[in-house]
């Protein structure tokens, strides 16, 4: 049997399978990530260091990835080495965390929003196990708030943030914040940029039904950021955006989208695609 291949999401999905998945797959989803999230409760009682934690997250992650019925590829897998680094992917859905908890081979912290850490239970957990809570909403407040993250990878931790910031409507990557870039900067640190491909078409935003996909998490070389200073965030983040997308449009069936051009057509200019840019 050939390897299944991404295709874009049935809409609607066929009956069969939004049965299976409210009747199992949703259901054994918030199952496991009540289980091991209380499992990692218990476990932050004595295990201080957010060790336990982890490997409870990753047996989460893992067990999640199996439920959803997706089968993950790693391309590029040299590069996840467990370096001190700021590893940034785009962000698709909610399957994106535990996917990541069960393939990334080593400890790390991950960077989120702070009003999750307000939540019950998530932000318990998110609080407890050493996460770092960042202000997306306020500028100023959000470069403050990235001080404890520059603290963690001082500390020889490795840290994962979502550069978007949020999960994309529409399955392209969005606009970056310049969080990953300020981090590296800071810290002295690489970027280790990553793309993932297909939980978009597993579970969009604002659907609670699975649909079992391939999904990819394509791996790009480490960016050097010793050549950078602060006044070049925005540079940085650009090459870092530049990068994943990249990574995406190599691997998905989604074509870049079509970027405008000044009087393109009066001028008998073709109109430059993302494919142009990231090419």
């Amino acid at each position: 049997m050939s390897p299944k291949v991404l295709e874009p999401r049935p809409n609607p999905l066929p009956l069969g399978a939004r049965i299976v998945s409210f009747c199992y797959r949703a259901p054994l989803f918030f199952l496991a990530t009540g289980f091991f999230g209380s499992l990692s409760l218990v476990a932050s009682l004595w295990d201080k260091s957010g060790k336990q934690q982890h490997r409870i997250a990753q047996l989460w992650g893992r067990t999640i990835t199996r439920v959803s019925g997706s089968r993950v590829t790693v391309l590029n897998g040299r590069y996840l080495d467990g370096r001190v680094a700021v590893y940034a992917a785009n962000h698709l859905s909610y399957t994106d965390t535990p996917v990541l908890f069960g393939i990334l081979p080593f400890q790390f912290r991950i960077v989120a929003r702070h009003d999750l850490f307000k939540l019950p239970f998530i932000g318990w957990h998110l609080t407890r196990s050493g996460q770092v809570p960042v202000n997306v909403t306020n500028p100023r407040a959000s470069i403050s708030s990235l001080g404890s993250a520059v603290k963690t990878l001082k500390s020889g931790m490795p840290v994962f943030i979502f550069p978007e910031g949020g999960r994309t409507q529409t399955g392209h990557p969005e606009e970056f914040l310049k969080g990953p870039a300020f981090l590296a900067i800071r810290a002295g640190v690489p970027i280790i940029p990553m793309a993932l491909i297909g939980t978009h078409e597993l579970l969009p935003i604002h659907s609670a039904e699975f649909h079992p996909v391939p999904v990819t998490l394509a791996v790009g070389e480490p960016i050097d950021t010793s050549a950078y200073s602060i006044r070049q965030v925005e540079e940085l983040t650009g090459r870092v955006r530049d990068t994943i997308s990249r990574l995406y449009y190599e691997h998905s069936y989604l074509e870049p989208p079509a970027l405008p051009t000044a009087d393109a057509g009066s001028h008998g200019e073709e109109h430059e695609t993302a494919e142009n840019r990231y090419s």
